[in-house]
């Protein structure tokens, strides 16, 4: 055990003693580490998304009914209607699902078309920068290609019907937020904001432990960040 642990301090006094500071790196350099992570990281958060239960199954990201229907949905269950109310869930969050592998291919080709001032800034900006950046690329189109993909999903759920009716006379009388008015746009929003949220997550990580990646290129990078 000590042979060990010296051997890894060992290791950790050389990464140190060879670390290099962002300016240090060419602009290739650090657009290419950027760009390879970001790729890295989106096809994780998509492929957990896009898994049986990445939505339901997750606490973080799982589709609840808008708070503004909270009430509707209790007195559901009171009259013992709660198996619907649970497969409207359910079925919300199966349709996220079913939308999130769209976002791969949008999310890798925003990163293809980052400029090298769009990485740096990305490289020295907070924790999340790439993950703004790609809010601010992405979520037109992403919504674009989610929409039609969630109303197929949810169209044979009757209580979807439902929802829409009753959501819409509520938004009239400002008791339920416009976006929330219509069940497949609030799911679309929701798996919106569950990639955004996976993103923000692979991209932190990689930024807190970047010598943990299997890239070495990454290691250069972001390892130079900190310095």
């Amino acid at each position: 055990m000590r042979f060990i642990l010296a051997t890894l301090s060992f290791f950790v006094l050389v990464g140190q003693a060879n670390a290099l500071s962002l300016a240090d790196l060419s602009n290739k350099d650090a657009s290419g580490g950027l760009k390879e992570a970001l790729i890295q990281g989106a096809g994780k958060a998509v492929g957990q998304l896009s898994a049986a239960d990445g939505f339901f199954g997750n606490k973080e990201v799982k589709i609840p009914l808008p708070d503004s229907l909270k009430k509707a949905e209790k007195t559901m269950r009171m009259l013992g209607m709660g198996k619907q109310a649970d497969e409207l869930v359910l079925k919300m969050n199966r349709a996220a699902e079913a939308a999130v592998p769209e976002a791969k291919a949008l999310l890798v080709d925003s990163v293809k078309k980052m400029s090298v001032a769009d990485a740096k800034a990305i490289l020295t900006g907070g924790n999340d920068a790439a993950t703004q950046y790609f809010k601010k690329t992405t979520s037109g189109p992403m919504a674009e290609k989610f929409l039609p993909i969630v109303k197929k999903a949810t169209e044979d759920v009757q209580l979807a019907q439902q929802y829409n009716k009753f959501a819409e006379m509520g938004a009239k009388f400002g008791v339920i937020k416009k976006e929330q008015a219509n069940l497949e746009q609030y799911v679309t929003q929701k798996a919106l904001d569950g990639v955004y949220l996976m993103m923000a997550k692979e991209e932190a990580a990689i930024r807190k432990d970047p010598i943990g990646q299997d890239s070495s290129l990454l290691k250069k990078v972001f390892g130079a960040i900190g310095q």
